[in-house]
């Protein structure tokens, strides 16, 4: 797993069926129609902004990289975000990743050091 953290991921592919109405996601595919990349997001409200998109994920495959798949992944949700009025999209990068911050960068996008992310797990309990 790209991100060094295995355990974190705890969505199965059933709940992203039952969910699907929360997120959206593209994909892109090699020329014999190989899933290459991908990248999901959903819309956003910020108090400070107004209506935004929040890039979830961002992943292209290792053998991929190089060849503009992320960059045309990430295009494409730029122009829907424009489409849709957008004031802008946001998404986290770990601070470890220095080539996607590299990436990020090159493409214009302004990297934020002071926000710290904070998350608070439900547990849902059954029973």
């Amino acid at each position: 797993m790209f991100q060094k953290t295995p355990d974190k991921v705890t969505i199965t592919i059933e709940q992203m069926i039952k969910e699907k109405d929360f997120f959206n996601c593209i994909v892109a595919e090699d020329s014999i129609g190989e899933i290459v990349g991908f990248a999901s997001w959903f819309f956003a409200y910020y108090s400070w902004s107004g209506r935004a998109v929040y890039l979830d994920d961002l992943y292209v495959k290792a053998s991929c990289r190089g060849q503009n798949t992320g960059t045309k992944l990430l295009e494409n949700i730029i122009e829907t975000a424009r489409k849709m009025n957008c004031k802008k999209v946001r998404w986290q990068v770990s601070n470890w990743n220095k080539p996607a911050i590299a990436f990020y960068k090159k493409i214009g996008a302004s990297i934020d050091d002071t926000e710290i992310n904070c998350d608070f797990n439900l547990v849902h309990i059954s029973g």
